[in-house]
């Protein structure tokens, strides 16, 4: 991207000619340059998301990199681009959401989470003396408003401020091809005649779109798997006994 055309690029808060911020832009770029993938799958009885799992030096402790944060018992947070941001990102999203829960009395919604880090994250593209974070999330819960009907959520926030829920969903390196292959994919799903996805299908899904964009076969160290069941609406981590039980029944089934 070139900075030519009066330099529009140095101002966050400046539109070029044709209608551009490109600090944003710029941001979005960071974010596929991050060095890996994430993905969301929303089932019918729960939500999961999943994400490789690596240190980028040799000396690092691999679990010590995890982009998998529990906001609140019932809501998981799953970050992509620069983990110093990601953190900082994590950190209020847990004051606001204990906030939440001590004035009004439950824990704060899925939905409602997103539209407030949307929020805030939209005013940093208002401020000359703001840096915009170089970050996606993507939030899971459930909507358990009726007890008869509960409802999993996932939702993934940009660093413009735009949010949106989504069957599936993806960021980072591989975003546009996993996208196509979750397009493929859940069109059994989806529509009229639209197939039960189970939490159990959601997460192997995941992984296997992992796998497919990658072209390589993870051991259960290298990956981290987040979920959210309508049965108990906790939030919570995959032991690697756990993903590898999902490995084997993927390798299997090929």
């Amino acid at each position: 991207m070139s900075r030519g055309g009066g330099n529009y690029d140095r101002h966050l808060t400046i539109f070029s000619p044709e209608g551009r911020l490109y600090q944003i832009e710029y941001a979005f770029k960071a974010v596929k340059s991050c060095g890996y993938t994430t993905i969301g799958v929303c089932g019918t009885d729960g939500v999961a998301f999943v994400t490789q799992l690596k240190a980028p030096d040799k000396l690092i402790d691999p679990a010590s990199c995890s982009h998998i944060y529990t906001i609140s018992p019932s809501v998981g947070m799953l970050t992509t681009g620069f983990p110093a941001d990601a953190r900082s990102i994590v950190q209020k999203a847990r004051q606001e959401a204990a906030e939440f829960r001590f004035k009004f009395g439950y824990e704060m919604p899925c939905d409602v989470l997103a539209k407030w880090l949307a929020d805030n994250n939209q005013v940093y593209t208002q401020h000359a003396y703001m840096r915009v974070m170089a970050v996606e999330t993507m939030l899971i819960g459930i909507n358990d408003d009726d007890e008869d009907n509960k409802k999993p959520m996932l939702y993934k926030v940009d660093p413009a401020g735009y949010y949106a829920g989504y069957h599936a969903s993806c960021a980072g390196t591989k975003e546009i091809e996993c996208n196509n292959w979750l397009e493929k994919k859940m069109k059994t799903f989806l529509g009229e005649s639209k197939k039960p996805l189970s939490l159990t299908q959601a997460v192997r899904m995941g992984i296997s779109a992992l796998q497919s964009v990658l072209s390589e076969d993870f051991k259960a160290s290298q990956i981290e798997v987040g979920v959210v069941s309508c049965t108990d609406n906790v939030f919570r981590k995959l032991t690697e006994d756990e993903i590898d039980d999902h490995l084997v029944a993927i390798s299997e089934r090929d």
